[in-house]
């Protein structure tokens, strides 16, 4: 719609040019990912420029395999990709509230609200929110406590397999163990087509062997955890062309050499390298035994290393005397290879406790996708344990709009427009959700609020098989709270970040970022294209 101009003659300025053309990128965004919420989501099909498809209905995985070039649009999803990096869950309702405050600012931007005055009152009111929803969330008592599993359970689109196999590895490792900084119960996540869903003990890994000569299983090894090729090091290429550098490269490669000798002299049974394996160290090792899994991401390895109690290395430190190699080592009761699955099994690691979850299915693409179910609903529970939990289907954010629609009456001043725009993104979720479900949203977010409002409670939403409001904890659907939380702020943080844009200028070509980094921002590309 036409926006008209408050301080020329122009029917739209420059600055809500600039504004209505972040809107419109971050609303695209939103409307691929918002039919996915909720219980009656439906599914987004990704296809690649070689036919390959992806069908999911995750938010970040939608996010992050879409093809967008709009610089807001690229905004967003590293916002859900810090969302999910932080709590593993709630990308698209962080997508969806902060297209929304995005698109009820530009409105009233266009008719004279001041920009500063909006964002002081989405910060008063985000602040007033998250304050609500601390006082809303309930404790998890532990691994036992059967609110954990109800949140695997949503966390994980229903799929009850998944929600026993994510709550029986969180007693494998303990709850105590998961609320430390740095566990992520999501990593333990590993899919192979033709399983079943399970937790065992120890670490699980989706890898192979170096060679088929080498042993499947080991018996209470000493474990190397090498963050590097193993492989000798080397001299520059120009050095080789004089006498010094090439009796240099022959010493190195003695020194590696001995390094190997030097590893099976400690008793190491298996290495688990980050990188590849020199020919020689393959065909050393597989004559004496030991078995060498390689190119390892480097999350795993760092699981290895808790697991086995083991301290990452580089290929240097395998010249050091054997006393301190050695108190780099970990100890496992065995690492057992599957040939059949492609997968490696790390049993009694003498490091942290440690789980892995097992997920499958028919066909790689839903085994896939189950993968993804099983690490949000992994994501969740262990954010439960941490923070609590508050009621699920967008009853709890349907309740802080209603606080914060109490607090407006006593904002004096434009900053009430800022408070208007949080309340409009928090009622948004439930909107989406009923409106996925086929019912009419007006009326029956209505009635959710009336009954919020009747009983006292954030408890009562929308039951979306029939329609009726029902108390959502009493039928288990619950949210982790900081999900909730961490939704919340980076939806106020990038709706912030957008609006504070007063102009879009394509950079010469070849300048990089004010950072030194060469990251874009059109990038070549259209303002408007997405």
């Amino acid at each position: 719609m036409p926006v008209k101009d408050v301080t020329r003659g122009s029917e739209v300025d420059e600055r809500l040019a600039a504004l209505l053309n972040n809107a419109q990128a971050l609303k695209a965004v939103q409307s691929a990912v918002e039919g996915t919420i909720g219980p009656k989501g439906l599914d987004v099909m990704l296809v690649d420029r070689f036919g390959g498809v992806t069908v999911t209905n995750d938010g970040v995985s939608i996010l992050s395999l879409m093809e967008v070039n709009h610089p807001a649009a690229r905004m967003l999803v590293n916002a859900a990709r810090a969302q999910e990096e932080e709590v593993g869950d709630g990308t698209t309702t962080a997508a969806i509230m902060a297209g929304t405050i995005v698109e009820e600012a530009v409105g009233l931007i266009g008719r004279g609200v001041p920009v500063a005055r909006i964002l002081a009152g989405l910060r008063a009111g985000r602040e007033r929110a998250l304050a609500e929803l601390q006082r809303l969330s309930r404790p998890v008592s532990g691994s036992d406590d059967q609110q954990l599993l109800a949140v695997a359970l949503v966390a994980g689109r229903g799929q009850a397999d998944v929600a026993r196999a994510v709550i029986a590895a969180v007693r494998l490792v303990g709850a105590e163990e998961l609320v430390k900084p740095g566990r992520k119960l999501a990593d333990a996540v590993t899919s192979c087509q033709g399983t079943e869903c399970e937790a065992v003990a120890g670490v699980l890994l989706e890898q192979e062997r170096l060679n088929r000569l080498m042993p499947e299983e080991v018996q209470k090894p000493r474990i190397l955890c090498l963050d590097d090729a193993l492989e000798p090091e080397e001299v520059e290429p120009e050095a080789l062309r004089t006498e010094a550098g090439f009796a240099r490269q022959a010493q190195l490669l003695e020194e590696f050499e001995a390094s190997l000798r030097r590893l099976v002299q400690l008793g190491v049974g298996a290495i688990f390298a980050h990188r590849g394996v020199d020919g020689r160290a393959e065909e050393y090792l597989t004559e004496a035994g030991v078995l060498v899994i390689p190119r390892l991401p480097f999350r795993r390895l760092e699981r290895v290393a808790e697991a086995v109690g083991a301290r990452l290395v580089k290929r240097g430190s395998l010249r050091k005397p054997p006393e301190e190699l050695s108190a780099a080592l970990g100890r496992a009761e065995a690492v057992v290879v599957q040939p059949d699955r492609k997968l490696v099994r790390i049993v009694g690691g003498g490091g942290r406790p440690a789980a892995s979850i097992l997920v499958g299915a028919t066909t790689e693409e839903v085994a896939a996708e189950r993968e993804r179910e099983a690490k949000d609903a992994a994501a969740a529970a262990q954010a439960a344990l941490r923070e609590g939990v508050v009621p699920g289907g967008g009853a709890t954010e349907l309740a802080l709009a209603r606080v914060l629609e109490a607090e407006r009456a006593k904002v004096a001043g434009m900053e009430g427009y800022g408070l208007d725009c949080l309340i409009a993104a928090l009622r948004k979720p439930l909107a989406q959700i009923v409106q996925n479900a086929g019912f009419n949203p007006l009326e029956k977010m209505a009635l959710a609020a009336s009954a919020q409002a009747e009983q006292g409670s954030a408890e009562w939403g929308i039951d979306c098989d029939s329609g009726e409001v029902v108390n959502l904890v009493e039928r288990g659907i619950l949210d982790p709270a900081a999900v909730k939380r961490q939704a919340i702020s980076t939806a106020v943080e990038l709706a912030e970040a957008i609006l504070r844009v007063n102009l879009i200028i394509r950079k010469r070509d070849g300048a990089g970022s004010a950072d030194g980094s060469d990251q874009a921002g059109g990038g070549g590309k259209k303002e408007g294209q997405l």
